[in-house]
């Protein structure tokens, strides 16, 4: 979606990152750390379309950063969200200041695997 060209230059380049469906979710859960929601509670609590948010909710899930029981979800262990936060940040800081990584450069030099 365009933004005004007055937003563009006055806005800093945090203010201007847009950021993802899981990234919303998980600082919607975290800010509401003492309740558990409903998917579409969290939709509309995190301002995500709600044909994405099961399949959002379930891929936190998988890394352990939501928590699911029944019809309802919660944040994570905090300590969990806190580290993945901060991996996520070094890993933009580090794409930033060398370009992102080239998967099919990078596999390669990747070892090959040994069969067992």
């Amino acid at each position: 979606m365009p933004i005004d060209i007055e937003t563009f230059s006055e806005g800093s380049s945090e203010e201007l990152t847009e950021i993802t469906n899981a990234e919303k979710v998980v600082r919607f859960l975290y800010r509401n750390n003492d309740k558990a929601f409903t998917a579409s509670e969290i939709a509309e609590g995190a301002s995500v379309k709600k044909s994405s948010i099961g399949t959002v909710l379930r891929r936190l899930q998988d890394r352990k950063l939501v928590q699911h029981k029944g019809d309802y979800w919660a944040i994570g262990d905090e300590e969990r969200v806190q580290n993945a936060f901060r991996f996520h940040r070094t890993i933009t800081d580090l794409d930033e200041r060398f370009g992102a990584e080239d998967i099919d450069e990078w596999r390669k030099y990747a070892a090959e695997e040994t069969p067992e």
